[in-house]
Formats: structure tokens, sequence, C-alpha cells
């Protein structure tokens, strides 16, 4: 106890006197940008064998003050939060006070009834098919930042007439599912989830400055506050968070604390206490053919260059967080951020890489040199001409409705992301293309077909996915006067108006700024993360159906 009294007092410096590492400098250089007196930033925490042997704050946690980042300093930690909910379920059910497999119904009666019955497990590993919460509000005009009722939001879902598919039937991320969560556990427990937690989580491990946030007039002491860039200009925004709906997210929290919740998954004190409880937390959900859902109790389950890991991590108007584990290693890695342009999934594995290379070559030695999901596997000796520029340059297509667009500037490939400033991509040899402030994240262009690269794979820490490039077609007879006019959803009680601007179809939405939609094909039209099917009665257009990230087939109607 002593000694961790110890490291509370030393660990706004850089090393803590009793477990230094070498490799200091090799981490501080990767957070050498916000390692500054007017940029805001974030704070990292390396646990080695049950020690926080690293803790340091780099950046600002309040611009308008110039107060520091330290690892005592609290951030929101977005989606983090729901292995928290999880977690909470999981003690519930060791007191037998409810089962997983229970239906929702079973805990909130007025939830409405669908083909197949929605349970409690469901609803945990992402596989319920409810639609997400937080996109339906956009659909309303409402923001990230804006204060809104509970009451508010779960009439909202229970207005929804269908799901986006049968539960069971895939992985669907859904904030809906941890808000009902949360709502199950009140129920069950006659208790907040704010209360809740502190009492069976946060208060028996000494998590001090960890809650759920359930009211944005409480005050947070050394609380970070939150910014995002500004697009095509130097400088920042605030963030100006009253949003405070807890479950999918609201938990504030600090480094200090969070490395006692990471030492928990080895030595469990909760609960009944014991082990059991934290084997479940690694279990995947199975959707309904038997294959994993990839998704445990709050936790993804993977591999990083053949080591086990553990990992969550989440965004939050500007925050963002990472948590990365490699139980076998007794290694941890914790990093929070109060900037909303941190790419934290990338940085964290940066760091595994200079802190526990050795193991990575040990295993490599042993297993032949072998490679997997995670690994740079392009071998850049297939490659047997460079393509052009002009020859890469286009639209490649994620999914429908969500391009990658490529163009060039200053004889430089450019990625325009459509979110923020564009990226400036920097050759690394042949077709490959990384991105300057993220050496993990890469772009290799291939098949060249009448003048023009087919396919583009981008891969990152965790992830190799190939786009195909979607061509640009004549659209010029196109009437776009047909698809104009009011369309109500009962939905979601609301009306989007699509008008013509410039000769260009654009939709608004409440008082959002207007998003201008390109045809995808005859009857269906997109602008990023938003696609509309149009639907026709006797010829006329009479409604169209609305996919909008985690939504698909909103009904609306022409008035």
């Amino acid at each position: 106890m002593k000694k961790y009294f110890l490291l509370l007092l030393l660990c706004t410096y850089s090393l803590l006197s009793f477990g230094q590492i070498k490799e200091n400098k090799a981490i501080d250089s990767l957070f050498i940008k916000w390692d500054q007196q007017n940029v805001p930033g974030g704070a990292i925490g390396i646990i080695k064998d049950g020690e926080l042997i690293y803790a340091k704050g780099y950046g600002i946690a309040d611009l308008e003050h110039d107060i520091k980042i330290t690892p005592s300093s609290v951030f929101n930690i977005g989606a983090a939060s729901q292995q928290f909910v999880a977690f909470s379920l999981l003690m519930l059910e060791e007191q037998g006070k409810l089962n997983l497999d229970d239906t929702v119904q079973t805990y909130l009666p007025d939830f409405p009834e669908y083909d197949a019955p929605l349970t409690i497990r469901h609803f945990i590993h992402h596989t319920s098919g409810i639609r997400h919460y937080r996109n339906l509000m956009h659909l309303k005009g409402r923001g990230v930042l804006d204060k809104i009722e509970a009451d508010e939001v779960y009439a909202l879902i229970k207005h929804q007439k269908a799901l986006n598919f049968l539960p069971g039937e895939k992985f669907s991320w859904s904030n809906s599912a941890y808000f009902l969560l949360a709502k199950i556990i009140e129920k069950v427990s006659g208790q907040s989830l704010r209360k809740f937690s502190k009492e069976h989580i946060f208060g028996p491990l000494g998590m001090k400055s960890t809650l759920f946030y359930d009211d944005n007039t409480d005050l947070i002491k050394n609380r970070a506050f939150s910014y995002n860039k500004k697009i095509n200009e130097d400088g920042f925004d605030n963030m100006i968070v009253r949003f405070d709906l807890v479950g999918a997210r609201g938990v504030y929290s600090t480094i200090e604390d969070l490395y006692l919740w990471d030492q928990n998954f080895y030595n469990n004190k909760l609960g009944k206490g014991g082990q059991k409880i934290i084997t479940n937390m690694h279990k995947e959900g199975l959707l309904n053919n038997g294959k994993s859902s990839g998704h445990a109790y709050g936790l993804t389950i993977d591999n990083y260059k053949g080591l086990k890991t553990v990992e969550n991590g989440g965004w939050s108007a500007g925050y963002q967080s990472r948590m990365l584990r490699f139980p076998d290693q007794n290694f941890s890695i914790i990093i929070l951020a109060n900037r909303g342009d941190a790419v934290l999934y990338s940085m964290a594995y940066q760091v595994a890489d200079a802190l526990i290379k050795g193991e990575f070559i040990n295993l490599s030695k042993n297993k032949g040199n072998s490679t997997d999901n995670k690994t740079d596997n392009h071998n850049s000796s297939t490659v047997k001409e460079k393509f052009s520029l002009k020859q890469i340059t286009g639209d490649y297509e994620m999914e429908p409705g969500r391009l990658l667009k490529f163009n060039t500037k200053h004889n430089s490939l450019q990625l325009l992301e459509g979110w923020g400033d564009p990226l400036m991509l920097i050759h690394k040899q042949g077709n490959i293309y990384k991105e300057a402030n993220n050496p993990y994240l890469q772009f290799v262009f291939s098949n060249l077909n009448n003048g023009r690269t087919q396919n583009l794979t981008v891969s990152d820490t965790g992830f190799t996915r190939t786009l195909i490039r979607k061509e640009k077609f004549d659209f010029s007879n196109l009437n776009l006067a047909d698809y104009t006019g009011d369309f109500y959803s009962e939905e979601i009680d609301a009306t989007h108006v699509l008008f013509l601007d410039d000769g260009k179809l654009n939709v608004k939405i409440a008082n959002n700024e207007a998003l201008a939609l390109a045809p995808y094909n005859i009857g269906t039209f997109y602008s990023d993360g938003y696609m509309v099917h149009f639907t026709r009665t006797n010829g006329a257009i009479s409604g169209f159906d609305l996919k909008y990230g985690w939504i698909t087939n909103l009904k609306f109607k022409k008035k």
C-alpha cells in the first residue's frame, strides 16, 4: 500500500523511480505532437507484472486555463464503459437476480416484441438488431453534444417497427443495446447504474475518480475537457458536452484507476470473488449459425503478432480511450485522450512494439516466422510495376454509399475522408502508400484494368480490407426534380426535405447543414453514410428506404 501511494505522488513525472524502463524515449516520441503547451493530448499508463511502471500526461487538459494533463486527469472513456455494464450483469447473474437468456420484456414489459425473442445476451454481444439510438437521434437533427433525456431515447427505441436483422443473425454495433441494459440493471438492482457500479465495482477496487456520469450538472474534479481539431485551419474547437446518458458510454476515469481495474482481471476481488466471472467476461457471443460474434462482454479477444490480446476502446465527443492487454505477458497499455484526431488504436500497438518486441521475435523463431492478421504480410516483390497517380486516383467503395476518395495535390496522393482535413499520403514503395502520422495504416493499389486500378487494400493493426473502385456513371439525363419533396418517417417522427441546389440533389435534416446527395444508381442516392433508395407507386415516387450508419431500412413516405 505504501508503494502505491508513492506511485500516486510520483506518476506526474515521466518515470517511476521503482519501475524505470529504458524505452521511455521511444514512448515519448510517439506522443511528441501532444507534448506541447497549447494543444490537447492524453495520458498513458503501462503495466507490467502488476506494477504501473510508466505513467505520464502529455499536453493540456484545459486549454482555457493551461492545466496540464497528468495520470490523475479524468477522461470520458466512451464505449469502453460497456465492459462495466457487462460485468454488472454478470454480478447480478451471480447473485441469482437475472438470467442472461431472459427476454428483455422480462424486465422491461412495455418493450415491443418482434419476430424473434430478444435476450439480454443478444444485447451484450451486439447481436440484437436493435437500431442505434445515436444514429436515430442524428436523423432527427440532434447532436452528440446535446442533452437528451433518457425517457425520450427509450420512447424512440420502442417506436421502431422493425429490427435491422433477426436477433443473433450477425454482429452490428448498437448503443441502444447498452442503454437498455443499464435500464435492466436499474430495474433488477433497485439502484441507478451510477450507484450500483460505485458500490459493487469502483468502490471496492479503490477507483475513487471513476463514475458513470449521469448528471451533466455535477462537477468532476481534475476533468480533462475535450476538443476537436478545426477543419482546414489551425487550432481546436471546445466540445461542450451536455450529453449524460449512461450504459453505452458515460464512464469517466483515470490512468491510475484503470490500472486497478486491469489488475482485477488477474485476481478478481469483486462479487463472490474467484476467476469464474472473469472467465465469463472473456467468452465471445455466438451467432445463430454457431460462429463467434467476435465480441465478448464489452471486450474484444484477438491476437497481435501471435500474442493473445484483450482490448477495448471508445470515442465520445473528442474524448478517446484505448485499453490493450497481453494477459499471458502480464502486460497492459492504457491510453486516454482529449482530442478527437488521436489514433489510439495504432498508438497502443506502437507502444507494444517498443516494449515487448522480444516476445514477438521469440515467438517468430519458435513458429518459423509465422505471421497473423495484424502483421504486414505484403510482399513488395510481387509488384511488377509502379502505377501512376492518375491510374490510382478515384473513388473506392467500402460498402454501398461509403467511399474513400483519392485525388492529387502538389503531385502527391491525397485521401478525402469527408469528416476532416484531407490526409496527405506518403509513397512507401511500389504501389504502397501510408499515412504520415500512422505508419501502420497503409493503402495498396492493384489490378490495373483499362488504365485504372480496380482494387484497394487498406490495412492497419487489426484489420485488412479490400475495396473495389466505384465507377462514375453518366446521370446527366436523370430528372432530379422527381426526387424532391418532403419525406416523413413515423418511426423517428421527423421530416427530411430533399431539394435542388445548383443542379444537385440535397437533403435537409432539421436545422443541420444540408447534405449534397450523389446518384449511386437509378433510384438510389448517397452522401457519406446516408443512402436513400426511392420507392415508387404507379410510377411516381412515394417514399424511400434509408440506410444510415448502423441503421437499415428506415421507412420514409412522401407527404
